[in-house]
């Protein structure tokens, strides 16, 4: 969250680069952008304090058709860059955009410790469970067995819930969302409000090479079976006329689906709180169906906040800015005859 300009300002066309748009026809990665450009102005975003660092990649072709400041990385490592302009000029809206093959492969170690620090960002995940921009490989979260170019006889590989990887490696803010979800913006925007780095994975078709692997779930007819949307303090309900639950199994601890009836009441229902981490390990991966929206929330110390702290400490203990000539001169030097 970044202090921007009155909400009035801007509308989508300001954030709308010039360039050809270049994904295939019926990609998911359209709707995301589509959801982010209306977003920005209703957050009071600028272009000029707003930029969008990217990896390699589909999705990461992303900061060229924002009209912001944007930074197209090398593969794996947009949230280090990140991480050093956040550093370098705390006013930025700093958004990164990466993918379940550049953010948890070659980038995984990457994201693991923007994720620990909590710096004051957001991250886009986007997941389709494939390597697109290669041709169709095998990625950290594609499904055992699926047959790829990579894996022709299907993948041995347990798969990475990515959800799951941010909550282990210590994320404040987890969401989860999917690609033409009416919702996705409230949720990005729940994300951008956040006090620290705002994590959302976003579950994305690829019509080439993993066409319809989250149908199920986008479908309007079949969508309420699978679609669990969390609301903190309220019953974790759902189904077109939200007649499925989810229960905790006290024996496994774990977490079940059930469907009210034959004994089955609301008050079986587990309650939704986004503050309890145990809880949201439990609705990552939850067999059946998919928990969206904010899976957890927890406020925690800002590691850009806290850097500018200690800076100002040291300054102060220094009595100014120091000559940065002087301190690589000074200490401990040595001669070679």
């Amino acid at each position: 969250m970044s202090p921007n300009v009155p909400k009035s300002t801007y509308t989508r066309a300001d954030f709308t680069s010039d360039q050809e748009v270049r994904w295939c026809p019926g990609c998911g990665d359209y709707a995301i952008l589509a959801a982010v450009q209306r977003l920005l102005p209703e957050l009071g975003a600028s272009p000029e304090n707003t930029v969008f660092v990217s990896g390699i990649g589909c999705s990461s072709r992303f900061p060229y058709y924002m009209n912001t400041y944007g930074f197209h990385t090398i593969h794996g490592r947009a949230p280090a860059v990140a991480t050093g302009v956040k550093l370098a000029n705390p006013e930025l809206d700093v958004w990164v955009v990466t993918g379940d093959g550049d953010g948890l492969s070659i980038g995984g170690n990457h994201l693991l410790h923007v994720l620990r620090r909590n710096l004051n960002l957001q991250i886009m995940l986007f997941n389709n469970q494939i390597y697109g921009l290669t041709k169709g490989q095998y990625s950290p979260t594609t499904a055992v067995g699926k047959v790829t170019p990579s894996s022709p006889m299907g993948s041995l590989d347990q798969p990475l819930t990515p959800a799951r990887f941010a909550l282990g490696a210590g994320a404040k803010f987890v969401g989860r969302g999917f690609d033409v979800s009416k919702d996705l913006a409230d949720l990005l925007k729940e994300a951008h409000d956040f006090s620290g780095t705002g994590f959302v994975e976003i579950l994305q078709n690829c019509p080439v090479f993993n066409d319809g692997i989250f149908e199920h779930i986008r479908d309007k007819k079949s969508g309420p079976a699978y679609q669990v949307w969390l609301e903190h303090g309220k019953p974790i309900l759902f189904g077109a006329n939200r007649e499925m639950g989810v229960r905790l199994n006290t024996t496994s601890l774990t977490a079940e689906i059930v469907k009210l009836g034959d004994g089955v009441t609301e008050a079986d229902i587990l309650v939704h709180d986004e503050t309890n981490l145990a809880q949201a390990f439990l609705l990552a991966d939850l067999p059946g169906a998919v928990a969206l929206g904010v899976l957890y929330r927890s406020e925690a110390p800002v590691y850009d906040e806290s850097v500018q702290t200690q800076n100002r400490m040291a300054i102060d203990r220094a009595g100014g800015v120091a000559d940065m000539a002087k301190e690589l001169r000074k200490g401990h030097t040595w001669k070679v005859a």
